[in-house]
């Protein structure tokens, strides 16, 4: 740090992750971030020819068809590097089992030099953030189809997949809440089944999951209601508690206080105070199951907060 500060040297350095999670904070401010973007397939197609023919490279014993082109540059989502390793596999076994002078690179060797596809994740990167973002994001929309898509490039790419369930349980009551309350019942039950069982069969809970809650009736009022809570609280917002609702407040007497027992009327609601300056923190949304909500509450407050003469 103090021979950068002091310009003693010139640092350059290069991470395939987000510096802003990887390099150290003070360094970071010291630095210019250049952010280097995914190659083009086009590009990629034109590193493939070249590195085919180079003679530090295949020097010009392979050709590859226009298929198995198309495929590389697909797998290869922007990755130079990671291009020309499935090339070099796919060459290989081109030329094994060729004896001609240029051997064909078909998509057939392409398929067979990988065991499974290589979808550019990082799990511990930016790559990271970014699909669960997106994954999160597209069940908040209620876009079963694209969480789906997002949902398989994290399975694919070794993502743990309690990890997934835990968004879920946190996206079932932040987005969904009360429009729906077995949303975060099932979420639960996600994490539970993924906990047990494991990959590869708790794609198929993560997946109900991921269904259900993308088409669920979405509202955000718990949500809101406990930040504007916190707000108000944090703000200096510490009222005292009424005297009838602590803990020996039952045997005060005085009309103004004395807890009034629910129960003991026939609504089993009261109309007292719970709060001084009583503050409406819960705003329902008129939809799913929390249409109704919205209906008794009205009712409710109509009711606790009516001052008797």
């Amino acid at each position: 740090m103090p021979a950068v500060e002091a310009g003693s040297i010139v640092l350059i350095a290069a991470t395939t992750e987000n510096p802003s999670f990887s390099v150290n904070a003070p360094l970071l401010s010291r630095s210019l971030v250049v952010k280097l973007e995914p190659l083009a397939e086009n590009d990629i197609a034109e590193l493939l020819r070249r590195a085919s023919k180079a003679p530090a490279g295949l020097a010009g014993k392979v050709e590859i068809s226009d298929d198995a082109m198309s495929r590389v540059c697909q797998i290869a989502g922007g990755d130079a590097r990671r291009a020309l390793t499935v090339l070099d596999a796919a060459a290989s076994r081109a030329l094994e089992f060729n004896s001609d002078e240029v051997a064909v690179i078909s998509l057939e060797d392409v398929l067979a030099a990988l065991e499974t596809a290589l979808v550019r994740y990082d799990r511990e990167g930016e790559q990271h953030y970014d699909t669960i973002s997106a994954f999160i994001k597209a069940v908040r929309g209620s876009d079963p189809d694209a969480a789906l898509h997002y949902l398989a490039r994290m399975l694919e790419g070794g993502e743990d997949p309690r990890f997934i369930a835990r968004r879920l349980m946190i996206l079932a009551s932040e987005d969904i809440g009360l429009a729906d309350s077995s949303a975060l019942p099932l979420a639960v039950a996600a994490f539970d089944t993924v906990a047990n069982i494991g990959m590869p069969e708790a794609r198929i809970a993560l997946a109900q999951t991921t269904i259900y809650l993308a088409l669920a009736p979405k509202s955000n009022s718990a949500y809101l209601a406990i930040n504007a809570a916190l707000d108000d609280v944090r703000a200096g917002f510490t009222p005292s508690i009424p005297i009838y609702l602590r803990s020996a407040g039952s045997a005060r007497v005085g009309s103004d206080q004395t807890y009034v027992y629910p129960h003991d009327l026939p609504s089993s609601v009261a109309s007292q105070d719970y709060v001084s300056e009583s503050r409406e923190y819960y705003k329902p949304k008129h939809l799913g199951e929390e249409k109704s909500l919205a209906e008794t509450l009205e009712a409710l407050r109509a009711i606790i907060r009516t001052k008797k003469a």
